[in-house]
């Protein structure tokens, strides 16, 4: 059973590939708006899968995000998570990312559990 309460914190250090140029989110070589948002989903799931039955997973349905500083090639980002709400299956996550020199970003993410095979066969269907 999830409780509020969970929390969850992953690294990394920017390298070239997660930079706006590369995402094409911008021009820079600064720590990419969408990768920012990809290590916070990543941070919220793998904050609760180990809480999760057999077969089950989460997915993200919501992102609100403020990204309040730029963070250069080579220096270190973490993104911590805190689960602040359970209703039913709809996870909610306080998020913070930080660098070196302070906080970078901010937000609230929202996720949703699911049955991992149902629902990728379910995506896998619209293929036809």
């Amino acid at each position: 059973m999830l409780e509020t309460g969970i929390k969850g914190r992953q690294e990394i250090t920017v390298t070239e590939e997660d930079t706006a140029k590369v995402y094409k989110s911008g021009t820079l070589e600064v720590l990419a708006t969408p990768r920012m948002a990809a290590l916070m989903e990543e941070t919220a799931w793998k904050s609760v899968a180990e809480h999760l039955d057999i077969g089950m997973g989460t997915v993200g349905i919501k992102l609100n995000l403020e990204h309040q500083a730029p963070t250069p090639v080579g220096m270190k980002v973490w993104c911590e998570t805190e689960l602040t709400e359970v209703d039913g299956r709809k996870l909610t996550f306080s998020i913070t990312a930080f660098d070196e020199a302070g906080k970078i970003g901010e937000g609230i993410h929202e996720r949703f559990i699911i049955e991992e095979e149902k629902f990728q066969s379910k995506a896998d269907k619209k293929k036809g």
